[in-house]
């Protein structure tokens, strides 16, 4: 009946609706699941599979071997402070998406990464390219802060330093846990060759268990850490990177929770037993944390892609038949390729970050180069690309070597397919021609030859352009109608080109040469602050008798720097001609004989033509012997030679030093760098450390050639000045140093003593205390000084007291004494008491070091600092009861010295000062100064200046600012600290637009700018001109308003 079939069929429409919705709910349900991330599924799931027969890695049901790779991305001239994690994102992609379709198409699945890299970028590169990313923390292998202390090297016995490295990494593991494309947890580097700290428990131990001893507090807290890092993410698994098998019968004692078994291992061509060891004592899978081979011949001092290929194709044999299931110990998962560009900086770390070092570090027998008694292992030849140089946002490419072909076609083959034997791997390697992949290589290197990095080419053109407009009120600079001879010439508008060409010259891999040449335009004559580089330029009007003579083109075309280095196997040499050098004060060199070399602007400013010079280093046999030869080998240097040779005796540090000056420098000429008489030094110093105590030592004998010489002396007796005739003794050139540090935990102490006799000049102290303290021994003769200072650590905070006592041994002459008495000076006398005046002082230092490893007082923290905020207060207070010797200046014409008839008086001068360093965010930084207090001049003009100064840089994204403000404070060059010449207000604000970030230092750039500069005038100013006298002369003691001057600056400065 048609209700009994309607009925039917709904009935059944029913049941096959509930159905569908039935199938729906279930698949929709599984969707969720799958699409859910829970506490029990990661993407990837990795297994180690263990068992007689070998060890294994499973990923997502399937056997994996890694094909892994050490990549990073560090630019030309940057060092291993460059993260390219802070660039912007659009930077950070394009690097990726060039990089990884390069690495996925050689077959590379696996890339390793220290902290540092955001989960965004690991799951970025896996869901884009296919790689998974191993997380890296070091462990504390390079350092770590604790309660706000950096410790350099780790105590891993310290429990509290356990903890807080534990910490560390729970962290980090929260962070990261649930990102798709991590593979697995790794842990330390090498950490084993790093077991150098003191403790009383170690110490207390025989000396041959002393190793062994901190071995075990190391592998506890893999141990540790391995259970802590599960507990936070027990689907992952966790390794460790060691150095070898050193210590793995400790590591088999101590971590058996260890899932897999990573080594850094550079054996050469086979890891021989490496694979049965691992086996035998461990049973878990091996993968190489880092192997591979350099690029480097350092027997034959060249480029060696053929050999590189060839050990990393052995290698990689040897892997393939390692792993599971050949029928050998079938516990080898594979490696990660040591790496994957070449790393410029490693040589230098923090100098030569712009060339490529051939220097062996150190020796290694397993590879073709090595030469009994000879270093072959050459750091910055390891990539299996070369790159090249960067562009202004740090973008470079990238130059395939042979290995990056020879091993695309070996990860061709599937080492886990069923047909995969060993005598499928070994016909597959065997087939593998490397001379057949230097030829696809060769047209990379042939585009990178394209691009200048070989034999010769222009490095950088730099082109400046800039306008000046200037003006001001009671002021002795003429309008432009009436210019003057002297600068500046007039009021009104000027403008200046200055053109730069770098040339690099590479003959050899081991030869490079860099010639900076500067070519001017226009010269301005109108800038208020009238001494600069290209003022050289300037035309010149010369008299002889009735005659006149006008030069105007002079000096157009100048050579600005220029350098050399050439590394041999028996010397490294490095020649300089206005490039800066560091100083051997960390090398034993106690009396600062071979000083520093980098004055930033103001070698420019005076035209200075130092230092100019070579050193050379020498090696083998010779090694610890250093030569420096040169003309000016730093500023206001005699034409010198000296030798340093040291010498290591256990622990102890024996250095000699001699030093012979040819003649007296004449080709200065600012009052900051007056030479002394020319003379002959030697030293000997002894180091050494116990138990964090360590101590230098050492004597000096310097100014013999002064032998005999008269001097003045003055003698108060009973209120009647006397003055006597005396002769410089051989005793006068004898002097002696001692210098102690301490540091444990938070506490870092100091004190260093000395007396040198009144010709036994030295140097300046260079090396860097504990924090930024201003107090050190100047190193200048006819002194007798102790200065100690002491830095405690409080979390982030620090606090350093520093004290110093310094009085000379044969005091100043005053400049009242009666005739024919006079205030000794450095062009006439043997001798002459200027920085040495006696002295006690004392400072103190507050410092907020959130980030300590980015240490405040490095020379570049202004762009290391990655603290949000760090700052520093200081307060430094100077009781002086004498007055000086009296300085050198120089007259109007810039050629001719004289000396002041005297010194500034007694007196006491204080100030304070601070300092912050500010990293608000991946692409903004602020620094600023401030200082208040006294100060004297380096005349003898008596008025005490009272001075008020703050400065700031801050930049973000391409934009950058400049500003400072002073009060009553010193002009910019050296005649103003001469002569006492102060402004009473002095404001200046630079804003600029740059392509890439913004440098600092004056690194060039291409940039476009305005500066704005305004100061106010007094009768302490020069160019203050209220009036004038009768003769129609300025007279700056006549009443009236203050004077102004300003000035308003554009530019645009282009470098390629």
């Amino acid at each position: 009946m048609p209700v009994d079939i309607y009925e039917r069929e709904s009935s059944l429409n029913t049941l096959v609706r509930s159905k569908a919705i039935v199938i729906l709910v279930l698949s929709a349900a599984v969707i969720v699941a799958a699409s859910t991330p829970t506490s029990a599924q990661v993407e990837p799931e990795v297994v180690a599979v263990n068992s007689p027969e070998g060890s294994r890695l499973l990923v997502d049901g399937r056997d994996f071997m890694i094909f892994g790779m050490n990549w990073g991305y560090i630019p030309i001239g940057e060092n291993y402070l460059y993260s390219l994690w802070v660039q912007p994102e659009e930077f950070i992609r394009e690097v990726l998406d060039r990089d990884m379709p390069m690495l996925r198409d050689m077959g590379v699945n696996v890339i390793r990464q220290y902290v540092g890299i955001p989960p965004k970028w690991v799951e970025y590169i896996y869901k884009n390219y296919g790689i998974y990313t191993v997380v890296n923390h070091a462990m504390g292998r390079y350092g770590f802060t604790l309660d706000g202390v950096w410790h350099p090297s780790v105590d891993y016995s310290d429990p509290k330093m356990r903890k807080a490295i534990t910490d560390e990494i729970v962290a980090m593991v929260e962070g990261f846990k649930d990102t798709p494309g991590m593979l697995f947890w790794l842990l330390g580097n090498e950490n084993n060759y790093g077991l150098h700290w003191s403790s009383s428990e170690v110490e207390a131990l025989p000396e041959g268990q002393r190793d062994e001893a901190r071995a075990r507090y190391l592998y506890t807290l893999y141990s540790d850490v391995t259970d802590a890092v599960k507990a936070a993410d027990p689907h992952r698994l966790v390794a460790m990177a060691n150095g070898d098998l050193q210590y793995i019968d400790i590591i088999a004692e101590e971590c058996k929770n260890l899932d897999i078994f990573g080594t850094n291992v550079y054996r050469g061509i086979s890891a021989r037993d490496l694979y049965y060891v691992v086996k035998q004592k461990l049973g878990i899978p091996v993968v190489y944390t880092e192997f591979g081979a350099d690029a480097w011949d350092a027997k034959n001092q060249r480029e060696d892609q053929l050999t590189q290929a060839k050990f990393l194709l052995g290698q990689w044999q040897e892997i393939y038949e390692q792993s599971y299931g050949k029928g050998r110990e079938g516990n080898c998962a594979g490696g990660m390729i040591f790496q994957w560009t070449d790393g410029w900086w490693k040589f230098g770390q923090e100098s030569r970050l712009d060339f490529h070092d051939t220097n062996a570090s150190w020796p290694n027998a397993g590879y073709p180069d090595f030469v009994e008694g000879q270093n072959n292992m050459n750091e910055e030849w390891w990539g299996i690309a070369a790159k090249g140089y960067p562009d202004q946002r740090g973008l470079f490419e990238t130059y395939p070597r042979a290995a990056y072909y020879a091993l695309m076609k070996a990860f061709t083959l599937d080492p886990f397919a069923p047909d995969t034997d060993l005598k499928a791997i070994r016909e597959h390697f065997g087939a593998i021609s490397p001379i057949t992949f230097m030829i696809e290589a060769r047209a990379d290197h042939n585009a990178m030859v394209v691009e200048g990095v070989e034999k010769i080419r222009v490095s950088n053109l730099r082109m400046e352009f800039e306008t000046y407009s200037t003006g001001g009120t009671n002021i002795s600079t003429p309008k432009a109608e009436e210019p003057q001879s002297s600068y500046p010439a007039y009021l009104g508008f000027d403008h200046m080109q200055s053109f730069y060409t770098d040339f690099e010259v590479k003959p050899a891999q081991n030869f490079t040469g860099t010639l900076s040449l500067n070519i001017l335009g226009n010269v301005p004559v109108n800038p208020v602050d009238e001494i600069f580089y290209e003022n050289r330029g300037r035309g010149i009007v010369l008299t002889s008798g009735e005659n006149t003579y006008n030069f105007d083109d002079i000096e157009r075309v100048k050579v600005y720097r220029a350098s050399i280095t050439w590394d041999e196997p028996l010397f490294r040499l490095d020649g300089y001609y206005r490039t800066g050098h560091t100083h051997w004060g960390y090398e034993g060199d106690l009396f600062g004989i071979y000083r520093d070399a980098f004055y930033g602007e103001n070698i420019d400013i005076y035209n200075g033509a130092a230092p100019i010079g070579f050193e050379m280093t020498m090696k083998k046999s010779l090694e610890g012997l250093k030569i420096a030869f040169g003309p000016q080998m730093y500023w206001g240097a005699n034409p010198a030679v000296i030798l340093k040779y040291s010498r290591n005796v256990g622990k102890t540090t024996v250095t000699g030093l001699f030093q012979e000056e040819f003649a007296k420098q004449s080709e200065v000429n600012t009052s900051s760098v007056i030479p002394l008489e020319p003379t002959r030094r030697a030293t000997l110093g002894v180091k050494s450390s116990w138990r964090g105590l360590g101590f230098e030592v050492g004597g000096i004998w310097s100014g013999s050639t002064k032998e005999d010489e008269w001097f003045q002396v003055v003698r108060d007796e009973g209120g009647t000045i006397q003055i006597y005739a005396d002769q410089v003794k051989a005793s006068d050139a004898l002097g002696a140093k001692a210098r102690l540090t301490f540091q444990r935990g938070r506490w870092n102490w100091y004190a260093e003593g000395a007396v040198q006799g009144l010709v036994a000049d030295g140097g300046p102290v260079a090396i860097q205390n504990f924090t930024g303290w201003k107090l050190k021994n100047t190193g200048w003769y006819n002194n007798q000084v102790v200065v100690s200072g002491l830095a405690v650590n409080y979390g982030n905070y620090q606090i350093g007291p520093n004290f110093l006592w310094q009085k000379a041994i044969e005091g100043p002459i005053p400049g009242d004494v009666p005739p024919p008495g006079r205030p000794r000076n450095v062009a006439d006398d043997p001798f002459a008491v200027r920085y040495q005046r006696e002295m006690t002082a004392g400072e103190i230092i507050l410092t907020h070091d959130p980030t300590p490893a980015t240490w405040m007082w490095a020379w570049d923290n202004d762009v290391r600092e990655d603290a949000r905020l760090a700052w520093a207060l200081g307060y430094v207070y100077r009781h002086m009861p004498t007055t000086m010797d009296a300085s050198i200046s120089y007259l109007e014409n810039g050629r001719d010295t004289f000396a002041f008839p005297g010194a500034t008086p007694p007196r006491n001068l204080w100030e304070v000062w601070g300092r912050t360093a500010s990293r608000l965010s991946a692409r903004t930084r602020l620094i600023t100064h401030v200082l208040f207090g006294t100060a004297e001049p380096r005349g003898d003009d008596p008025r005490l200046v009272e001075r008020f100064s703050v400065d700031a840089r801050v930049t973000s994204g391409p934009w950058a600012f400049g500003t400072f403000v002073k009060v009553n404070d010193f002009g910019p060059y050296d005649y103003h600290h001469d002569f006492n010449q102060t402004y009473p207000l002095h404001l200046m604000g630079d804003l600029s637009f740059a392509l890439g970030a913004p440098r600092w230092f004056g690194f060039p750039q291409t940039r476009i700018g305005v500066r704005g500069l305004w100061r106010s005038l007094d009768q302490y100013s020069n160019r203050y001109c209220p009036g004038y006298d009768g003769f129609g002369e300025c007279d700056p003691e006549l009443p009236g308003d203050d004077g102004t001057e300003w000035e308003i600056r554009t530019y645009m400065h282009i470098s390629l």
